[in-house]
């Protein structure tokens, strides 16, 4: 079987796979009726990512696609996979699976039985409290409980107490002044009440019959009802009896507190074990906010994965001495998203190889005494695959300045966005010890993301030496991707 043919199958297989790859990522479904597509506010959308999944009830319906800025609130567009009967009401809430996993937006239901949801709706947006706000909120309550504490422990009881008792001195000398003051109206007060006393004289008799025929009818009415008021009178019995035991009972714990019995008496009267306490709290607030720190410099790093391969224009004699015109290349980039440092490390498989030049020194001694030296240089190519490891900076207006190792030596690198980070323009300079002095390798690529995870690659390699036209293409996943294709292999194994 020729070359021509196995590149071919190489090719059409990689293809296949390519397009598999797509399918599964993008989530690609011709037939797939589609459903409506509905709009929400949301006054921050922090840890949301463009096709998050939408979920009603926690089932799956739908994601989001696109999230725009709308004045001062945050606009994202959601596109449902089949027709939902919502209706009007519904609310649109931000909901992450456990404490650190994936946001999504979770969808509320209105009312049963309203009206439908007019096409393209905007629905009002609810963002739960983030992991720091709670944190924060915690630390509030810490600090709270301490000013208590330092307040009950640092009060004076003693000198209230004699504060207070001069202050019922003091009113009381007020009240006998009062008295002096105003006893002419103390003694109408008492003329006043002669006079009530005579009235009731007179009226007293007739007030006492009136008492009398009431008596009987309560009397009359307690026989009639004397049964209920027994179980009455013994409910009344069984509650005092369980308030008394309940009082027992709390005397009983108050007086072991009181004497440094248990846990909470040494706690109320030890001040060891109270700063003993104090401290614990400290060092559990100073483990949260550092793990807060932590989890949230982690989540911030954005990682991208990047595999390209192209075919050169001229025939590259390879290590093995096969002709050969592909570059294949796998590259891990590491973004800490502080608008600054770029991280990449990466493997390629270059037609090149990895050149020496060797020079050997041969010395023979003639028969008449003399001596001969040959020098003899040499140029070895061991292997092709090469390693990258490269240090960048995120300029103004992105423009990316790297430095380190291109393809096992030394080199520089450049890119450059154009059509809102469509194209990226790479300019690379290596590789500038070659043997046999030839000039430093150059690279001049052009990259073109026709669509999210797939874009084509093109450009002039080495073009003071070899000087060769090269055209391809490649596939990049970002964080998202990972985590989706990660989720997929991990439900097709259970």
């Amino acid at each position: 079987m020729s070359n021509v043919i196995k590149v071919g199958l190489f090719a059409t297989v990689c293809l296949i796979i390519l397009a598999f790859l797509i399918w599964q990522i993008e989530d690609i479904n011709p037939f797939k009726q589609e459903g409506s597509q509905l709009s929400a506010r949301f006054a921050t959308v922090a840890g949301l990512d463009d096709k998050a999944p939408v979920r009603v009830a926690g089932v799956r319906v739908g994601r989001v696609d696109g999230i725009t800025l709308d004045g001062r609130q945050a606009r994202v567009r959601l596109v449902l996979d089949q027709p939902l009967d919502l209706p009007v009401g519904t609310v649109a809430r931000i909901s992450s699976l456990g404490l650190l996993g994936d946001k999504y937006i979770e969808l509320i239901p209105g009312p049963a039985g309203g009206p439908p949801l007019p096409p393209d709706a905007v629905l009002p947006g609810t963002t739960p409290p983030s992991f720091d706000e709670a944190m924060a909120k915690l630390n509030q309550i810490g600090d709270s409980i301490q000013q208590v504490t330092g307040s009950l422990g640092g009060s004076d009881l003693g000198g209230n107490i004699n504060r207070l008792i001069e202050d019922v001195v003091l009113t009381s000398r007020e009240i006998r002044l009062l008295v002096a003051e105003n006893r002419a109206n103390v003694a109408s007060a008492v003329r006043n009440f002669d006079q009530v006393g005579s009235t009731l004289a007179t009226e007293l008799p007739r007030l006492s019959n009136q008492m009398n025929r009431t008596l009987d009818q309560i009397a009359r009415l307690v026989e009639d009802n004397r049964g209920n008021f027994d179980q009455s009178l013994e409910n009344v019995r069984d509650l005092t009896s369980k308030l008394q035991t309940s009082a027992d009972n709390l005397n009983a714990i108050s007086g072991k507190i009181a004497s440094g019995e248990g846990t909470i008496g040494k706690l109320v009267n030890d001040d060891e074990a109270y700063n003993e306490v104090i401290s614990t709290l400290d060092s559990i607030q100073g483990g949260v906010e550092t793990l807060s720190g932590t989890i949230g410099a982690i989540s911030r790093f954005r990682i991208d994965l990047d595999m390209q391969a192209y075919v050169l224009s001229d025939e590259v004699e390879s290590p093995g001495g096969t002709p050969s015109r592909t570059q294949t290349s796998f590259h891990l980039d590491i973004d800490p998203q502080d608008n600054k440092r770029l991280y990449r490390v990466g493997l390629s498989s270059t037609p090149y190889g990895d050149r020496k030049e060797k020079q050997q020194t041969i010395t023979v001694t003639n028969p008449d005494g003399s001596v001969e030296t040959t020098t003899i240089d040499t140029l070895t190519e061991e292997r092709s695959y090469v390693m990258t490891g490269l240090f960048g900076y995120q300029a103004p207006r992105d423009l990316r300045l790297w430095a380190g190792i291109i393809e096992d030596s030394g080199g520089a690198q450049v890119d450059y966005p154009l059509f809102d980070r469509r194209l990226w323009l790479t300019f690379q300079a290596f590789d500038f010890g070659r043997p046999q002095d030839q000039d430093p390798h150059l690279r001049l690529q052009g990259r073109y993301q026709f669509h999210p995870n797939l874009y084509l690659v093109g450009g002039w390699d080495d073009p003071l030496e070899n000087n060769a036209i090269f055209l391809g293409g490649g596939i990049r996943w970002n964080d998202e991707n990972i985590k989706y294709l990660l989720g997929a292999a991990g439900g097709a194994l259970n």
